[in-house]
């Protein structure tokens, strides 16, 4: 897990005494809401201290990375077609060395080329 500096935690103070729902990303605009983030470091006990680092660290998650850590545990138990299917794509991989199928052969099953897409593949061959 990234450790956070004093830089990084008086951002995100401001960012969230300012309301502006972006964690951490905006600069800092003045020197009392610097001074503000300081003194409320400084008021934290030594005891909530990494619970307060972890809740800074979690803030600064890119929304996906947010998302992933908060949703619940797949509970869907793991049928026997699962395992079949599971274990069929490794033979699949293990008999084609371990590659997958080409973008540029995905593309042409729709009569596509890299250049139709928005952003061409770097990978393509």
């Amino acid at each position: 897990m990234k450790t956070l500096d004093a830089n990084m935690i008086l951002r995100l103070a401001t960012a969230l005494k300012a309301g502006d729902g972006y964690c951490g990303r905006r600069i800092m605009e003045s020197a009392p809401d610097k001074q503000h983030a300081h003194e409320l470091i400084e008021r934290l006990p030594a005891s909530q201290i990494s619970t307060a680092v972890r809740f800074l660290e979690f803030m600064l998650l890119d929304p996906v990375a947010r998302a992933v850590a908060t949703a619940p545990p797949d509970d869907e138990p793991v049928t026997s077609e699962d395992r079949r299917r599971f274990l069929e794509g490794q033979a699949w991989f293990r008999q084609r060395g371990g590659k997958g199928v080409p973008m540029a052969d995905v593309l042409a099953e729709f009569d596509l080329e890299p250049e139709d897409l928005s952003h061409p593949p770097d990978d393509v061959q």
